[in-house]
């Protein structure tokens, strides 16, 4: 092998530039198979962490105006969500982790000791923080005892902090909601949120619900103190995945399952005792399941990620053609060198294994040397600021070991072939070969 390796080092520094072109495939090829997963990858987390800003497939519950006739009760009735039904969830559903209600006001008056606003604020329970991906960067997240006591606790979005307090830290500051007097516990840390139901967590109040219901409760014409704005659940993580692999095997539009999927099944049949509508009624409850979403986008970003593997297959392979053109030209440079090794006894079993080795070297040599190029790259582009839903070039062990296999592969196709062709010359036309 020792020697085999200098032969092949000899014949690269014999031919400078024909051995760097025909580096150059193999190592561009492994270049692109290591950017372009890197980029995929990097897309896919960037995406999904953004996703996730607005929560982690969650259902978010709301009034639906029902389309079939159930009981009696005319068709077109409005199904009105209460505080009843999240207890008759929390108690009966089998699929569901976590609920919270959620009271919201669009139009609330805030004012600190610096300015004035006017801003959006819900009432939730504390469970509604992790459901929704709500996170501080100063002070604390409402507890449960906020929510027993009803105490008049805010937390406040990122923006709303720089709208009423400018550069200042609002935790322990005092604001006043419609003139009633709270106190700020926690500021929301800066969410990258594109997506929202009833407006960007960076410029909302939080408060206990509890607290919500007794000073700002709903104020229409047929609305009660049990009234609610929407219902948050958050399915068990095996229900989630259950239900993501049968959109995937169904291979459906976003809006194919809408409404249809198992955890929504469940909360109509639950709530349709309640409300006296039909459970098939799929306009009973309208649902914004974000479970589906997250797998339309992966299964989007899964079939971009494939073509750019072809992509970067087609330019190793290309290369590899490359390898086995330079490799057949040797070949022939070299056929009064076989023909006299032929003649002093190397079998051809060696001769193949020795051109064999030269091509397979040069291959795995090549992309060693572009993956680390390719690594490298990566870590430079990580290096510049990152825009939204980019997560960084993300090298996984699934792109080494595939880089690895198809390398090999490109490397024992491009040498087998010409290391055949010099096995079986015959010895005495070999030494009469005149190049």
């Amino acid at each position: 092998m020792i020697e085999i390796l200098s032969e092949t080092w000899s014949n690269l520094r014999a031919n400078k530039l024909r051995s760097f072109l025909t580096m150059f495939g193999i190592v561009w090829g492994v270049i692109s198979i290591v950017v372009l997963s890197a980029m995929g990858t990097g897309f896919q987390a960037g995406n999904q962490q953004v996703l996730e800003e607005l929560g982690k497939n969650i259902v978010i519950i709301r009034n639906g105006r029902t389309s079939l006739q159930a009981g009696g009760a005319r068709t077109g009735r409005i199904v009105r969500l209460s505080y009843g039904d999240v207890q008759e969830l929390r108690q009966q559903s089998r699929l569901i982790q976590y609920i919270s209600p959620e009271l919201m006001r669009g139009a609330v008056r805030v004012k600190s000791s610096f300015n004035a606003r006017t801003l959006q604020m819900s009432g939730v329970w504390p469970v509604y923080q992790q459901m929704r991906t709500i996170e501080v960067d100063r002070g604390r997240l409402l507890s449960e005892m906020d929510n027993a006591d009803a105490r008049r606790v805010v937390i406040i979005g990122y923006e709303a902090s720089a709208q009423l307090f400018a550069d200042r830290d609002p935790v322990g500051a005092e604001i006043k909601l419609n003139s009633l007097p709270y106190a700020v516990v926690g500021r929301i840390r800066k969410k990258n949120q594109d997506s929202n139901y009833t407006g960007r967590d960076d410029e909302r109040l939080f408060v206990p619900y509890e607290t919500m219901r007794k000073d700002f409760p709903l104020t229409g014409a047929n609305d009660t103190p049990d009234m609610l704005s929407t219902i948050i659940a958050a399915p068990y993580d095996h229900v989630t995945q259950a239900m993501i692999r049968e959109f995937e095997r169904l291979n459906v539009g976003i809006f194919g399952l809408d409404g249809r999927t198992p955890i929504e099944a469940e909360i109509r049949r639950i709530l349709s005792r309640r409300h006296l509508f039909d459970p098939k009624d799929v306009e009973a409850l309208a649902f914004w399941n974000t479970a589906l979403e997250s797998a339309m986008f992966s299964k989007m970003m899964r079939a971009m990620s494939q073509f750019f593997l072809a992509v970067s297959l087609v330019t190793l392979a290309l290369g590899g053609i490359g390898v086995m053109n330079i490799m057949l030209v040797a070949v022939r440079e070299r056929t009064r060198e076989i023909g006299v090794r032929k003649a002093i006894g190397a079998t051809a079993r060696r001769i193949q294994w020795q051109f064999f080795s030269e091509g397979f070297v040069i291959t795995m040599a090549s992309g060693v040397f572009g993956f680390l190029l390719g690594a490298g790259l990566c870590s430079l582009v990580n290096l510049a600021p990152k825009p939204a839903r980019f997560a960084g070039m993300i090298i996984t062990w699934e792109t080494g070991l595939f880089a690895v296999l198809a390398l090999a592969i490109v490397g024992v196709a491009a040498a087998t072939y010409p290391a055949r062709r010099a096995a079986l010359l015959p010895p005495i036309e070999a030494l009469r070969y005149d190049v």
